[in-house]
């Protein structure tokens, strides 16, 4: 069984500089791989594959830029190798057209496989990467020190370097379920309601998250002004440059903090919903597409990620052995009464507590429909 293992790493000067190199290599490949099959379109000429391309280069375009055999030639064809899947899959229609990689944006990183015994070499404080050498993990003893590296990616996010390597590890044996299954519904209001009674609240709502957002919004009206005053001409261009460079990132910090409890809140709320050791977890497909066509609540969804949650929660139900199962967004989880199961015709979604006309219970909305999804016979099983 293959794991994967992500921690942060803490360069030499040198270092850096060397990754940094690779980033810009492997980002001007990615763009050159588009543009070249583009201007081939235009012209009515046949696509060029990974291997053509890469033969290109190494061949007669790096005889004009030199500077692109300065790093590593698996990074180089990695890169390359990644732009024409991106193709693959808008040939396919899983995807749209490949757009272009910017450094601004921070997503490009390098592959690096492991090519002779001593590569990805663990250790309890350092890692030894192909063509880096030693390089310090701030996070000690994170990677299992017995594990066999099979390879491994260097990538950096608000000018912090982490890297992530792909270990083998026997595969484990799922616990067996203790308790009978639950149903959770999520939401704006609160984040999730279980079955079982239990809620999470929406961490968005929170004064910590509300103090960065307002931090984030003052650091990007501020990055705006520079750029319009770069615009008018109203300050030398290098002292411009430099402080446009700080502001973005001051914002890119903000954001990936922002991102990371976020994240960290959504892996709590698995962690003890696996504590229960549930037979099945039931969750309502959700179309967060169309959801998100609303202008006013698009912002509100987007920060929940549901589907990281979703994907967080298929991962626990692995290790567990649990079944997750989805129904249909077309399930009426909120029109159905968990009492006596009346169907509501007209639920409006100002009104949070459910009151059924047949019955007479009376039960919050959310709670209503966390009941209704664990009981739901129509569903499909996740895997």
């Amino acid at each position: 069984m293959l794991k994967a293992f992500k921690t942060e790493i803490k360069p030499t000067y040198e270092q850096k500089r060397k990754i940094n190199r690779t980033f810009g290599v492997c980002r001007y490949l990615y763009n050159l791989f588009i543009v070249t099959n583009m201007r081939r379109h235009e012209k009515g000429i046949s696509f060029q594959n990974a291997n053509e391309f890469d033969k290109w280069v190494n061949n007669d375009y790096s005889l004009d830029h030199p500077w692109i055999k300065d790093v590593s030639s698996k990074a180089r064809k990695k890169a390359i190798v990644n732009a024409e899947t991106a193709f693959k899959r808008f040939f396919k229609g899983e995807s749209g057209f490949p757009r272009f990689k910017k450094k601004r944006d921070q997503n490009t990183g390098f592959y690096a496989p492991k090519n002779n015994t001593g590569d990805w070499t663990v250790e309890r404080h350092r890692i030894k990467i192909p063509t880096l050498g030693w390089v310090r993990i701030k996070e000690f003893g994170y990677i299992p020190l017995d594990a066999r590296v099979t390879g491994g990616s260097v990538t950096q996010k608000a000018d912090r370097y982490y890297v992530s390597v792909t270990i083998e590890q026997e595969e484990i044996e799922p616990e067996i379920p203790t308790s009978t299954g639950i149903g959770i519904d999520l939401g704006l209001k609160e984040f999730a309601v279980v079955s079982s009674g239990k809620t999470f609240f929406n961490i968005n709502k929170t004064a910590a998250i509300k103090r960065i957002e307002k931090k984030l919004k003052r650091q990007q009206r501020s990055l705006s002004r520079k750029y319009e005053s770069k615009k008018k001409g109203g300050e030398s261009s290098t002292g411009t440059y430099r402080n446009i460079a700080k502001n973005v990132l001051r914002v890119q910090k903000l954001q990936v903090r922002l991102a990371r409890i976020r994240s960290a809140y959504r892996a709590y709320v698995v962690r003890e919903l696996a504590k229960t050791k549930p037979a099945f977890i039931t969750i309502e497909k959700l179309n967060v597409k169309g959801m998100m066509k609303n202008r006013h609540l698009s912002k509100a969804i987007a920060n929940q990620g549901f589907y990281d949650f979703k994907m967080k929660l298929l991962n626990v139900c692995k290790k567990i052995g649990a079944e997750l199962r989805e129904v249909d967004h077309f399930y009426p989880s909120s029109k159905l009464c968990s009492c006596c199961g009346y169907k509501k015709e007209r639920l409006r979604l100002s009104e949070r507590i459910y009151v059924c006309e047949s019955c007479g219970e009376s039960i919050d909305r959310d709670l209503n429909a966390a009941i209704n999804l664990k009981r739901a016979s129509d569903y499909v099983v996740l895997k």
